[in-house]
């Protein structure tokens, strides 16, 4: 009789209703399992969301421009830019405005609310005057740069036409620029994406580095790379660093060789139209003719020093050398190129003094009226030499 009670009460429990009231309980569970899941998702969301912000806080408080660059509020940046009226550039981490502060013409780049990336790109820019961190408006204030970047005075998108001393003045300030970046900055700092386009000139054309935004740092005590996946411009980029992907400061080097490269010859990296060949190809080829001055930009040609240029040609050559090794360092290359400056400003004056000289004896062989008639004659033949017959400013000409 208990045997068959207990067989009815097990019968029961297998019976549907049994089953029902299972699955009644089952439900309630089920929902406020995935309820859970829900806050969790939020959580994780809103957790990741400070976190984004405190690190990119974190490399605001940590920028050494902190304490020396004015911080702008959001409705200053309206009235630096007039309302954002002048857009003069964009790039991959945001737009860049035209504004006034006070006189000062200054370029304001907005970036995005999240972007740590982006306000890394300026940690290192020497051209910074102050930044706007204020809710989600996150902007870089640095200094305009009047006359454009490099790639526009050597492509004759500019009027303006470099003279040699310029040109190599210019050479040195990015060779300086990245020299601080390797060896004075505490971790080291490769710029990674090297090229005409980011060194910008100031009103007296004097160079200044810029675009921070695919930056690396030697993270390690001692390191001399950084392993990472492979990014620059074509033309401009390290063989060495494509086939390995080991980022060294000697690949800022080879680009910084190509930059070099330009500077002489006024020709791109990579050809265009008919003549697309890599402008190193271009270089030695032209070298095997023999004459240095052929690969020097046409419209300065007969304005230069030999030896200023074969010494400039053979610091480019070095740093396009295909084993990193064979390059030669930022500090190296500096020094080189105040060389060549210094032999090419020699080798003007010299020439100015016999120009002059020469002018002179021919004037007073000729002269017969006044002395004001004299110095007429004299100072109309030397400017007439040295802006050239077509009025060309100086640097047009020699």
């Amino acid at each position: 009789m208990d045997s068959s009670q207990g067989g009815g009460d097990a019968n029961q429990c297998l019976s549907s209703s049994c089953k029902k009231s299972s699955n009644k309980s089952i439900i309630p569970i089920a929902a406020s399992v995935a309820s859970m899941l829900v806050l969790i998702f939020i959580a994780l969301i809103v957790i990741l969301w400070k976190m984004s912000n405190k690190k990119r806080q974190a490399y605001i408080k940590d920028d050494p421009f902190e304490n020396k660059k004015r911080q702008f509020t959001y409705s200053e940046i309206l009235s630096i830019t007039n309302n954002f009226e002048k857009i003069v550039g964009k790039g991959g981490f945001g737009t860049v405005y035209h504004g006034y502060i006070g006189d000062t013409q200054v370029a304001v780049k907005m970036l995005s609310a999240t972007s740590v990336q982006g306000y890394k790109e300026f940690q290192t820019e020497a051209t910074l005057v102050g930044y706007c961190n204020e809710d989600n408006n996150l902007g870089i204030i640095y200094e305009y740069m009047a006359n454009g970047d490099l790639e526009g005075h050597l492509s004759g998108r500019n009027s303006d036409v470099l003279s040699w001393q310029q040109r190599i003045l210019i050479a040195i300030d990015a060779a300086e620029g990245f020299e601080y970046l390797h060896h004075g900055c505490k971790p080291p700092i490769i710029h990674r994406d090297v090229k005409s386009t980011n060194i910008l000139l100031t009103e007296n054309f004097r160079g200044k580095l810029a675009d921070f935004g695919l930056s690396r740092v030697i993270p390690f005590e001692g390191g001399s790379h950084v392993t990472t996946v492979v990014a620059g411009t074509p033309g401009y980029l390290d063989p060495e660093y494509y086939r390995s992907n080991r980022l060294t400061e000697k690949s800022d080097v080879y680009s910084f060789g190509i930059v070099l490269m330009e500077i002489i010859t006024g020709r791109p990296a990579i050809g265009t139209n008919n003549d697309r060949g890599h402008i190193v190809e271009w270089v030695r080829s032209r070298l095997d003719e023999g004459d240095i001055k052929i690969v020097v930009y046409s419209r300065i040609r007969e304005c230069v020093d030999v030896n200023s240029v074969w010494k400039t040609v053979e610091i480019a050559l070095a740093c396009v050398s295909t084993a990193s090794d064979d390059r030669p360092t930022m500090n190296f290359v500096a020094s080189q190129l105040k060389e060549c400056l210094a032999t090419e400003t020699a080798w003007s004056e010299t020439r100015k003094r016999e120009l002059v000289g020469v002018l002179s004896l021919n004037l007073e062989s000729e002269v017969s009226g006044p002395q004001a008639r004299f110095r007429t004659i004299f100072t109309t033949g030397v400017r007439r030499r040295f802006e050239g017959r077509d009025g060309q400013s100086p640097a047009a000409a020699c």
